[in-house]
């Protein structure tokens, strides 16, 4: 009698909860709404309950479908750094408070975007050179308009964070420090609010963080999966960060993506289908965002001795990073993309997780504020190799973001320049800055056709933009 009552009661507190406006764990306190986009709010309720959402001077009024979900999009707003209550009513009332409208980018990838504020929480190594801007933030005063919702590296049928939180939160030094500095750089040069999603898990692959019917709907994958209920892509079941990590935060209104990954592709030799595999994400997220003007900025992986790495499946070579940076490179023709050069950032080539977070944090902002933030004078980018020309002796090569002009950026003679004839051995080369043009030669290669430029995992180059900003390696050939 006893078990039968508990059983009633426990039912009727079920039932009770069940009818009660609910909220995902993206939507509370201290978040910051997007501004200028319509803005998503939702949760569940019982079946056909109304919703009534204010906020900001706007009232919107839904009712929950027959599962019990609703969805409301508030109306475009300007930014606002004033902190403001959302009310949302139904059978129960929720109040949210201390909201403020802005920017929100979400930050994922593998461990040097996890990589956190606080580097101590994983041993990482000290930056060699300069002072340690992560380690003054921590115990500075910090830009109030920026906020930040941090996901755990936990997989839970809800989303594992503890919501919105300001800069005066502990949680803010487990923070991706890339996204941090990201933030920083935006809200000082915009005077907007900043909010950043950190979701990001070390040693992940492309594959784990796209939806596994992408692949099967793929022309191009569909054909290549192995297993028929946890089919494999490349021996790994995708989509498990997907669903654990991403997928409870759509469709919280976004303005872009920052992406850092990458090594644990290299690491199987993906070097063929990363491109691919890579647009997949980025395509399948724009859908389930409905959101194709979605800007998607990403980090190219910095140089590392792979070739050492005797505990990995595959052996590598000196060459396999460069064939990564040129795939990563290509993804370029990405709408609306941007790519972070970090050749000029490792002080250990043995460290997989390179320091100077601040630094990558501010490139990536670079590439918001030039493209999506009317910064339109603002180099973003290193120079990027655009085409070649023999001229008798001498190869001339001309870049892209070479307005500011190219420069040395020790003083020094150019450095990991090499140069091939028709017989397509390649030998070291002089390289000389002319103009806005770099004119490259080898006196033991009198007919050149070719040119490699940091084509080697320990290349840390000096070729630079006159906004210090590094050039990424590349290749005029397409030899094996």
């Amino acid at each position: 009698m006893k078990k039968l009552i508990l059983l009633i009661f426990l039912s009727i507190i079920l039932s009770a909860l069940s009818a009660q406006v609910l909220l995902p764990k993206v939507i509370t306190n201290n978040m910051v709404l997007q501004r200028e986009k319509p803005v998503a709010i939702w949760g569940t309720a019982a079946p056909d309950e109304k919703i009534t959402v204010s906020f900001a001077g706007q009232t919107k009024i839904t009712h929950a479908n027959v599962h019990g979900d609703w969805q409301v999009k508030l109306d475009p707003m300007k930014a606002s750094a004033v902190p403001q209550k959302m009310t949302i009513i139904g059978s129960n009332t929720i109040e949210l408070e201390n909201i403020l409208v802005g920017e929100v980018w979400l930050c994922s990838g593998q461990s040097n975007m996890e990589y956190p504020l606080d580097r101590g929480l994983k041993k990482y190594a000290a930056s060699k050179r300069g002072e340690d801007l992560a380690k003054k933030e921590l115990v500075g005063p910090r830009n109030p308009l920026i906020r930040y919702l941090y996901v755990e590296r936990k997989l839970m049928p809800v989303l594992p964070t503890d919501g919105w939180k300001d800069t005066n939160d502990t949680t803010l030094r487990y923070v991706s420090a890339a996204g941090y500095f990201f933030a920083k750089e935006l809200t000082e040069k915009l005077n907007v609010p900043v909010g950043i999603i950190s979701s990001s898990w070390g040693g992940t692959r492309v594959e784990q963080w796209t939806p596994p019917t992408a692949y099967q709907q793929s022309p191009l994958f569909k054909d290549s999966l192995v297993g028929k209920k946890n089919f494999k892509i490349d021996g790994m079941v995708p989509g498990k960060m997907f669903e654990g990590m991403i997928r409870p935060i759509i469709p919280y209104t976004i303005k872009g993506l920052l992406w850092y990954q990458g090594e644990s592709n290299l690491m199987i030799h993906d070097t063929t289908t990363f491109i691919a595999k890579t647009k997949l994400m980025l395509n399948t997220w724009k859908s389930m965002w409905q959101d194709e003007d979605m800007s998607f900025y990403y980090v190219q992986i910095a140089p590392y001795h792979y070739s050492k790495r005797l505990k990995d499946k595959n052996k590598h070579g000196a060459d396999l990073l460069p064939l990564y940076w040129e795939a990563q490179a290509q993804c370029l023709d990405i709408p609306k993309s941007g790519m972070v050069v970090t050749t000029d950032l490792v002080d250990n080539l043995d460290d997989i997780h390179p320091g100077y977070k601040w630094e990558v944090g501010r490139r990536l902002a670079l590439w918001a504020l030039a493209k999506d933030y009317g910064h339109k004078k603002l180099e973003c980018s290193g120079p990027l190799y655009q085409k070649m020309k023999v001229k008798k002796h001498t190869v001339e090569l001309t870049f892209t973001h070479a307005k500011s002009g190219l420069i040395s950026s020790d003083g020094n003679a150019l450095t990991w320049f090499s140069i091939a004839g028709a017989d397509q051995k390649f030998y070291p080369a002089k390289a000389e800055i002319k103009g806005k043009k770099v004119i490259v030669s080898a006196e033991n290669v009198p007919e050149p056709v070719a040119v490699r430029f940091a084509w080697d995992e320990t290349a840390m180059p000096n070729l630079t933009n006159g906004a210090k900003l590094p050039a990424s390696p590349f290749r005029t050939d397409s030899w094996k």
